[in-house]
């Protein structure tokens, strides 16, 4: 027997368990339509929420940059690979977060695996969501922390948590604000409470939100602070992602100036990663302008995610507490929820079918993900085929 013949063994038990995962077809450019195995779908699977993946005007911006400070970094930011367009970028990003300061990180996935354990260690103690994105997941992992899980979005079960949390040296509260699966949204302002009122750090994952959420797309913090003004400075810690609404790639930290230098000394995840293409930076910036400059196209898109799951849900679809532009089709079973996904796909629709371990056991789902690209004609095919797989 040789050392990796386990894989097989293991690679089949995922295909008798239809968990079994291929690669997708590669594609070209991301937008709201793609081109699979010659044949045109309509894309319902990116998370470019405003379409600015392939929008010409960060194509251009990081052409220029291109240029001007080519492409590899050649080493970490500590040592020489931090550039002027990163320090250009962090002070965007700090003043567009309204905080004083920011850090970029290769990925959000880096920004919260690397930031967790700076924060936390043995000793401390970390309250997290049971839905929370598997970044922040490994981030507890990583802190040799005391990990106390509780139930989604349950405000009680958590404080009853933090009311036996006295013996800790520190503590902290971490959340996605808008769950990448579930569409929902974190309660914040009763998150913010808690904090205050026992002692505890907060941080929050805006990944899904940032673009999207709130009057100037500041996130799902800001949607939340239009009527908790004092919310806001009870946030410490906020995580955002380049790759998402604003079409780029890497990761953020934004907060207070102590916490950015203390990260910049403790989160290996920055410490010891290259730094990241300039090229991309660019791309990110010219993004938050346009995020700043063109408010309908977030508006629009809250707008139609809504119309859009009122339509479902007369067909019968459980959306379960989605409020965004993710709405979840939960089935259950993983073997119904990939054959309806390769049914959709015959109708022209790509979805993808979300299964174990993303979500739980019996909670596997379609995730939609709409955009702002997306017409209503491409609407209308989205439902009619939904309609016709639901009583098939």
């Amino acid at each position: 027997m040789e050392p990796l013949d386990w894989i097989d063994e293991q690679l089949d038990h995922l295909r008798q368990h239809d968990l079994y995962r291929e690669l997708p077809p590669p594609l070209k450019t991301v937008g709201p339509s793609c081109c699979v195995d010659g044949r045109e779908l309509l894309n319902f699977a990116s998370n470019d929420y405003l379409g600015l993946a392939s929008d010409p005007r960060l194509v251009d911006a990081a052409a220029q940059s291109l240029e001007e400070a080519g492409l590899g970094r050649g080493a970490s930011p500590l040592v020489c690979g931090r550039s002027t367009g990163h320090l250009d970028l962090e002070r965007q990003l700090a003043q567009f977060e309204a905080t004083a300061a920011a850090l970029l990180f290769v990925s959000g996935f880096a920004a919260n695996a690397g930031t967790i354990p700076a924060l936390t260690g043995a000793g401390d103690a970390i309250y997290s969501d049971a839905n929370n994105h598997a970044s922040i997941v490994d981030g507890c992992r990583l802190s040799h922390a005391e990990k106390h899980i509780y139930p989604h979005n349950d405000v009680d079960a958590l404080e009853r948590l933090l009311q036996v949390g006295k013996k800790y040296r520190r503590q902290l509260i971490v959340t996605d604000t808008l769950f990448s699966m579930d569409g929902d949204l974190a309660p914040l302002p009763r998150l913010g409470e808690l904090a205050e009122q026992y002692g505890a750090m907060l941080m929050v994952d805006e990944a899904h939100a940032t673009g999207v959420f709130g009057k100037q797309g500041r996130g799902v913090v800001e949607h939340f602070s239009a009527e908790h003004p004092q919310l806001h400075y009870q946030v410490h810690v906020r995580v955002g992602t380049l790759s998402k609404a604003l079409g780029a790639a890497g990761g953020f930290v934004c907060g207070s100036q102590s916490l950015i230098e203390w990260l910049a000394n403790r989160a290996r995840t920055y410490v010891f990663s290259t730094a990241h293409p300039v090229p991309t930076f660019a791309a990110a910036s010219a993004a938050l302008k346009i995020v700043a400059a063109e408010p309908t196209q977030r508006s629009n898109l809250l707008r139609d995610a809504a119309n859009l799951r009122q339509q479902l849900q007369a067909q019968g679809w459980n959306t379960a507490n989605s409020a965004s532009q993710i709405i979840p089709l939960h089935v259950g079973s993983a073997s119904q929820t990939m054959q309806l996904a390769a049914q959709l796909r015959k109708l022209g629709c790509w979805i993808p079918g979300i299964r174990p371990p993303t979500v739980p056991s019996d909670g596997s789902l379609l995730r939609l993900s709409l955009t702002a690209t997306h017409t209503e004609p491409m609407r209308a095919t989205l439902v009619e085929a939904l309609a016709t797989v639901r009583t098939t």
